[in-house]
């Protein structure tokens, strides 16, 4: 943007990161551990290596911890329901962060390849997967189990394995237009995850003023039909805390 702040939703200045992503600057400016599926770690791993002048090691062993701060970004890769472990210190009880599966397309933007991809596939208007689409489910130390859900429409998943097994108490959900609707987002929130609290993201629309849910937003529809649990806007420059059971405590 020009000036910070100085776009609206309703009417946004894009700024784009290509080719580099978004990602990738973000994990190279904080030295960060880029947890993903093997094929999206190995592409963010070679824009982080082209930010930085130099290559993206790996996080250890796969079976090993990672002991955060990270000297430089590196890569630790998983499989669709890996898990990997994060600790402050070597005997620092850790953070479990597991990919789960998503509901998404993930064919990769055709101005994040180089010039001679760019060529060979835009001539059929086609681009390139890199794995299944995936979300996270987060397990803090102090017991909150938190679901990422990813971009992603509704999948059977969201029952058995966020809710029957990790028993998820916490759902930041992508609301993007073209995934979910009102109805089948509040089914997720209702019936499949059941967390204790769930925080809307990725809404696609200008859905709050002020700081205040638009009523004729479609954010506004989906939070009417959630029944027994608060829903959050995730709002810029907010920061909310969450306890062991998913109960909203600071910044609410």
């Amino acid at each position: 943007m020009k000036a910070l702040e100085a776009g609206t939703c309703d009417n946004p200045e894009v700024v784009s990161a290509a080719p580099n992503s978004t990602t990738a600057e973000i994990a190279a400016a904080k030295n960060s551990a880029v947890i993903m599926i093997v094929p999206l770690a190995n592409f963010v791993g070679r824009k982080i290596e082209t930010i930085k002048g130099k290559p993206t090691p790996a996080c250890g062993s796969a079976d090993a911890d990672l002991v955060a701060p990270f000297a430089t970004s590196c890569l630790a890769t998983v499989q669709t329901g890996g898990t990997r472990v994060v600790k402050a210190s070597p005997t620092a009880k850790g953070v479990e962060i597991t990919t789960v599966p998503a509901a998404h397309d993930s064919t990769v933007s055709l101005a994040l390849l180089d010039e001679a991809a760019r060529k060979a596939l835009g001539a059929d208007n086609v681009s390139i997967t890199l794995g299944p689409p995936s979300g996270y489910v987060i397990r803090f130390t102090n017991g909150l189990v938190a679901y990422l859900s990813g971009d992603t429409a509704i999948h059977a998943e969201m029952r058995t394995v966020e809710h029957d097994y990790y028993k998820a108490n916490l759902m930041e959900l992508n609301f993007g237009a073209s995934a979910l609707t009102a109805e089948g987002a509040a089914y997720v929130a209702n019936t499949l995850v059941q967390p204790a609290s769930v925080i809307i993201s990725h809404v696609n629309e200008g859905a709050t003023s002020g700081g205040k849910i638009k009523p004729t937003s479609r954010t506004a529809a989906f939070i009417a039909l959630v029944k027994g649990r608060p829903v959050y806007p995730a709002l810029s420059g907010k920061t909310m805390e969450f306890d062991g059971t998913g109960k909203c405590v600071a910044g609410c």
